[in-house]
């Protein structure tokens, strides 16, 4: 097991595309971090590099003690789990595990005692005279596990290995993949685009974009205090809703959402102290879903909102609202919409803007404006023109 460093990393591809600006990250020995962000952003990149499989462009990168931007994959000590599986489809579930310890030349009764103790840990020793064709996605995953671990490398490297999974059985993985990590303790970096996955898998969580790392830090502290508006809108399911508001200070402090005057708690100040000094100006406000209810909520400021949709999930009812108010789509909305429009904001039109978590059975006829209340002690605030929070 080893800590994994990047100091200054860059990647910059022949064709002069850069893929990878400045990357400075240190990842724990131990750690299971999980780098996330939207198609593009660079993460599998970072990883690649890790892995050997990218040349390094500029600057440092080890694994322990050693720098390791010129040597070759097999001279890392690292084990990579890939999102096609990557099994050999003419060796058993057996041989498919014990191929990296063949290619070793470790003895037969050690490859014995390692494809043994990860089909126990696996729950694949029913399964170890198949192969592959024969397995479910889930198994043929656990598989790719088996491989890489009994190598007992000093990293673990995983590239969207649930990706290719049903919803149902991805949870499942999420689970047996972290207690695996945990009952190893072995250094795992973890890429994916799934914002819950790297929220309920990671120790800590590294967000990127465009090529440059936005922010790092506990899954938790990420989503009640993000550093920037790309990092505001990304995290959370669903993102969290980005609306133009103007900033009035006078005695208290309120913001005009839509025509409505919204005071805001104190909560909400001491956490951006910088809204007091904004008076007269627009900001983006960031509201959870969570945070708005329906009316009657104690004594709640609210707004009045257009009901689009309601959707029932059971426990909860999601409803979508269209509020007078200019709305910035975050980056998760704005991968689902490239197709459509190049535009990378919405302006106040007949398509919902703001979405919230209500109770379920809630009673909302379409079309009908509603007062919804918020609850002004969780809002976050960032300027404009920089997305930096008012601070």
């Amino acid at each position: 097991m080893a800590a994994v460093s990047f100091e200054h990393v860059d990647k910059i591809y022949p064709n002069g595309v850069q893929a990878v600006f400045d990357l400075s990250l240190g990842i724990n020995d131990g750690e299971f971090l999980v780098l996330v962000g939207p198609s593009g952003c660079g993460k599998t990149t970072a990883l690649r590099m890790v892995a050997g499989l990218e040349d390094i462009s500029g600057g440092t990168l080890s694994i322990g003690e050693r720098v390791v931007n010129d040597l070759s994959p097999k001279e890392r000590d690292i084990a990579m789990v890939f999102q096609n599986y990557a099994l050999y489809p003419h060796l058993s579930v057996a041989e498919n595990i014990a191929f990296g310890l063949r290619l070793r030349k470790e003895s037969k009764s050690v490859i014995n005692d390692r494809v043994s103790w990860a089909a126990k840990l696996l729950d694949l020793a029913p399964y170890l005279d198949r192969k592959p064709k024969e397995l479910s996605g889930g198994q043929r995953q656990r598989v790719a596990m088996g491989r890489a671990i009994v190598r007992q490398p000093q990293v673990f490297l995983m590239d969207e290995p649930l990706s290719n999974l049903d919803a149902k059985l991805r949870v499942q993985m999420r689970a047996d993949i972290a207690h695996l990590q945990k009952d190893l303790g072995t250094t795992t970096i973890y890429v994916t685009h799934d914002q819950v996955e790297a929220m309920t898998m990671g120790d800590r969580v590294a967000v990127m974009s465009k090529g440059v790392l936005q922010q790092v830090d506990a899954p938790q502290r990420l989503y009640d205090r993000p550093q920037n508006l790309f990092v505001a809108g990304f995290i959370g399911t669903p993102p969290m809703n980005l609306l133009e508001c103007t900033v009035s200070v006078n005695g208290g402090v309120s913001i005009d959402l839509g025509g409505d005057r919204v005071p805001i708690a104190q909560q909400a100040l001491d956490n951006y102290p910088g809204l007091r000094g904004s008076e007269g100006r627009k900001v983006i406000v960031g509201l959870r879903a969570g945070d708005l209810h329906p009316q009657g909520q104690g004594d709640l400021p609210t707004i009045t909102a257009r009901v689009q949709l309601v959707e029932s999930l059971g426990g909860e009812s999601m409803a979508y609202f269209k509020v007078d108010a200019r709305g910035l789509k975050s980056e998760a909305v704005e991968e689902e919409e490239a197709l459509e429009s190049d535009s990378e904001e919405t302006v106040v039109g007949a398509r919902p803007n703001l979405v919230a978590s209500f109770p379920p059975h809630v009673q909302l006829q379409l079309g009908a404006d509603v007062p919804v209340a918020v609850d002004t002690r969780n809002l976050h605030f960032f300027d404009e023109a920089t997305g930096a929070p008012l601070r």
